[in-house]
């Protein structure tokens, strides 16, 4: 399935999970991008029909409740939604390491484009009288944020765009130009790259997102410039650009007893103690290892060394802030 039609089905789904009533294809083409046509236009139209019943079909394919009736006796249309009753999944308990992956892709919804197109299509439903339930789409905002660079390159490489950007090295004193036609955005050791062919080296390359210089991407090549090759694996490519990772630094943190079986896996020595399990912890990143405690809540308490226990505390303060900002919006909305 492409990228556009999966956004598309997404979209879908959100459109008719936040409203109760039976919403008709004129509707949702009015409102779902990706549905875009002119119904006075015979061709056009029937094009639009035919996706439309696509996807209806690929949605119940995978196991989408989707609903057809009428509002009312009186409307001679049918409409469609998606019962909520079936379609609602129970509590599902997350260890660390599965709620670390949930949250990535709650780092693409924000980042990737789908937040604000289904952004647009719930407010044009309001704006056409439809009654939207605004807690039908809760729980697919992140609580951190990425990369400035994230947005504009995700973009890029979903519509085959040439972009442009300056990049600084480590070990270089001033930036350079590169030109890229971006394959790709992945998540490699709590870093995010960009993969694809560097212009002016002729080569594949990867960058890392972060030293993008200020996160300013422009995007420079018309849609559909060019094609990724087949079957390519980004995350290969980022592991051998990167290199092996030196974990020379060493952590001791404090574990209850019979928990974070993930860390203790993981750990150099484990001690035990009346307070708990002390474990020696092999890393190279500060704020790579301080995302990986933060999973594991109060089971987990870092003692040395500060720069370790300072990350965990910033990513507490810019967690605690973010639920409070969601609160806020929550509770005025």
């Amino acid at each position: 399935m492409s990228r556009t039609r999966t956004e598309r089905l997404v979209n879908l789904v959100i459109c008719l999970l936040s409203t109760r009533r039976f919403l008709t294809a004129a509707q949702i083409a009015a409102t779902v991008p990706g549905y875009e046509h002119d119904p006075d236009d015979p061709r056009d139209h029937e094009a639009f029909q035919r996706k439309f019943e696509r996807d209806k079909a690929e949605l119940r394919e995978l196991g989408v409740p989707l609903e057809t009736g009428t509002a009312s006796a009186f409307d001679a249309e049918p409409g469609y939604r998606i019962a909520h009753r079936e379609y609602a999944l129970p509590d599902i308990p997350l260890e660390p390491d599965e709620a670390a992956a949930v949250g990535i892709a709650a780092r693409l919804w924000r980042h990737a484009g789908l937040a604000a197109a289904a952004s647009s299509g719930l407010a044009k439903l309001r704006a056409a009288g439809v009654d939207v339930d605004p807690q039908a789409t809760l729980g697919v905002e992140p609580v951190v944020t990425v990369d400035p660079a994230f947005g504009p390159l995700t973009v890029a490489a979903r519509e085959r765009r040439t972009v442009g950007f300056d990049y600084r090295v480590p070990d270089g004193d001033a930036p350079t130009s590169r030109r890229l036609q971006p394959w790709g955005v992945v998540c490699w050791r709590a870093r995010w790259y960009v993969v694809g062919h560097d212009l002016d080296r002729d080569a594949p390359r990867c960058f890392r997102l972060s030293r993008i210089v200020g996160g300013a991407v422009k995007l420079t090549g018309r849609p559909g410039a060019f094609e990724p090759p087949v079957g390519v694996d980004l995350i290969s490519h980022v592991a051998k650009w990167s290199g092996p990772v030196e974990r020379s630094g060493r952590a001791t943190v404090l574990v209850a007893p019979g928990r974070a079986a993930g860390l203790r896996r993981w750990a150099r020595e484990v001690t035990s103690g009346p307070d708990g399990d002390r474990l020696v912890l092999p890393y190279a990143d500060a704020e790579s290892l301080a995302g990986r405690l933060v999973g594991y809540g109060p089971d987990v308490r870092v003692l040395e060394p500060p720069e370790i226990r300072d990350a965990v505390i910033q990513r507490l303060k810019e967690i605690t802030a973010r639920h409070d900002e969601l609160a806020t919006a929550r509770a005025s909305g």
